[in-house]
């Protein structure tokens, strides 16, 4: 239908052939007073507007957006051509297929080309990605791949759509009134052409035609055909190429400023998608270094991405650089503080360090945000047994010392009560009931400790205020020393003074290591800790309530 001539409806006059990249052969009509030619596209101008001779007009056959040259075909070689050039915002694989329907265009074989163009306009769809430049720039190129076959219906169809998505496109335009006019569909082709001259007055093709067609619809309508036309749209001045050389007012440098801007964040936006996914094929793979790049050039991008950091943070761990590992999941942390996946991996890190009081606390962290963490339990479990080793090898290397402590106060003598619970030693201990200091206080409670005097450490604890506990404890807190202030607060001084045990363990739990020392508290050691807190809530007092007793305990037992 394309590649063929009707006669006008008007005596005598012949319309212009179509454009086709086949050789094919057009029929020529004699006009009524005259030659055959009269109204026959000039050799010269058919292959202006069909080859684009005219610097505008070669917006009309060639595919826009040319990223590259290469191999032309037919023996005529160029630069290599590189298929991976990016396109606007095209993620890469549609990039390629834009380029690769690109050099096929240039070289001859628009069937192909077409092709190309059609699976990047259906790999945008399937994308979702939202640049209608870029979609209008393929229906465009593609419509020229018709054009060429010859087949000006999904010619038009092409075009229509890419004006839909950028109106005034010249490209589009201009093919669309080619094809118009190859179909006899003067006015339609005639309202097109001096669209395109309202856009740019330089095309000269579009001037040819129209001037060409001018003549067709007089001799088809008479003197009233441009009464028959259909209304020519009003291109804006912003769509007006001739005008862009006026200085721009600022409201158009700020619209240009933002767009730029958005097109940026979505260029990077695509980036950022394609290398983290780069990145994790590389984890599937047990490649960590390659995916360590991947993740370090996303960050680049997007420095506040936590996915990212606790990504790479794996990378570090796989690879045993356990204090980048740390680094990360920190940064992971300080943007999302309750992210769980960020805690797990600091504690494998901290593991890997030796810190294994940072490793269980985080590993508690985890399973207070999420108790069902099976991985976190089964860590904590081992790194449990590894502390108290760790503990235990301190212990004996720097072994504690029983040193008899005599302190004077009053110019009296206060030696430690015998405890009666306890086999004695044979010797008596002196304890200082008034420390006034950590030092002090900690040679106290060692010297009661070591004698199994819960009763020296009941005095102790009654002359001490609650509130300085956690500080004189806070270098020496261990499970021993907690097990043994419990047995002395339930021995001794529940019974003469439950309102000073209450006050003592509203403080105690606020000391620096209280959290690892109960983690590693024995069974039996944890039953006197309940039995404590139920016989403390059965006191009758007016400075605390059961409640608040039972408040207390949750952050014991």
């Amino acid at each position: 239908m394309g590649n063929t001539q009707k006669k006008p409806h008007c005596k005598g006059d012949g319309g212009p052939h179509s454009e086709s990249s086949n050789s094919h052969h057009h029929g020529q009509w004699k006009s009524k007073g005259g030659s055959s030619d009269k109204y026959k596209v000039p050799q010269e101008s058919k292959e202006n507007v069909a080859n684009g001779s005219n610097q505008s007009a070669s917006a009309a056959s060639k595919p826009g957006d040319q990223n590259s040259k290469g191999i032309t075909g037919r023996g005529k070689t160029e630069e290599t051509v590189n298929l991976d050039v990016p396109c606007g915002a095209l993620p890469p694989h549609l990039s390629r297929l834009k380029n690769e329907g690109n050099l096929l265009f240039k070289n001859g074989q628009f069937a192909d080309a077409l092709e190309k163009y059609s699976q990047a306009i259906q790999g945008y769809t399937d994308s979702g990605i939202d640049s209608p430049e870029d979609l209008c720039i393929l229906y465009s190129n593609r419509a020229a791949c018709y054009l060429k076959d010859g087949n000006s219906q999904d010619c038009i169809q092409d075009c229509t759509r890419a004006l839909e998505l950028q109106p005034f496109s010249l490209k589009p335009l201009l093919r669309r009134a080619m094809a118009y006019e190859s179909l006899e569909r003067y006015r339609k082709a005639y309202v097109d052409y001096k669209t395109v001259l309202q856009i740019d007055t330089s095309v000269q093709a579009a001037h040819d035609s129209v001037n060409r067609i001018t003549r067709l619809l007089i001799g088809q309508d008479g003197s009233e055909w441009r009464e028959k036309l259909p209304e020519i749209p009003l291109v804006p001045l912003s769509a007006q190429q001739h005008r862009r050389e006026e200085p721009p007012s600022a409201e158009v440098l700020q619209a240009r400023a933002e767009k730029a801007a958005r097109d940026a964040e979505r260029r990077a936006e695509i980036r950022f998608s394609a290398l983290k996914q780069e990145g994790n094929d590389f984890v599937k793979k047990g490649q960590y270094q390659d995916a360590l790049g991947k993740y370090s050039e996303c960050l680049k991008l997007k420095p506040q991405e936590c996915a990212v950091y606790t990504n790479r943070a794996l990378c570090y761990l796989k690879l045993e650089m356990f204090t980048e590992a740390k680094q990360d999941c920190d940064a992971a942390l300080n943007l999302e503080p309750t992210n769980k996946k960020a805690f797990y991996r600091r504690a494998l890190a901290s593991k890997g360090l030796k810190d294994y009081l940072a490793c269980s606390s985080d590993l508690q962290e985890v399973l207070r945000l999420d108790p069902n963490v099976q991985e976190a339990e089964k860590e904590l479990e081992e790194v449990t047994v590894l502390l108290r080793e760790s503990l235990a090898h301190s212990s004996e290397a720097k072994p504690r010392r029983s040193v008899p402590i005599t302190e004077v106060d009053d110019d009296e003598d206060l030696t430690a009560v015998p405890n009666s619970e306890t086999t004695s030693t044979g010797e008596d201990v002196t304890i200082n009931l008034k420390p006034t200091n950590a030092y002090e206080f900690g040679q106290s409670l060692n010297a009661a400790r070591c004698s199994g005097n819960t009763a020296a450490c009941a005095e102790l604890l009654a002359s001490t205020s609650p509130e300085l506990l956690p500080q004189y404890l806070s270098t020496q807190l261990d499970s021993v020393t907690i097990s043994f202030i419990m047995r002395a607060l339930h021995s001794h001084l529940l019974v003469k003074n439950p309102s000073l045990v209450y006050q003592h363990l509203s403080h105690l739990h606020t000391a620096d290591r209280f959290p690892m020392v109960l983690m590693l508290l024995e069974k039996d050691e944890r039953h006197l800790m309940t039995q404590l807190f139920e016989h403390l809530s059965a006191v009758e007092s007016a400075e605390f309530t059961k409640n608040d007793v039972q408040n207390l305990a949750n952050k014991y037992i």
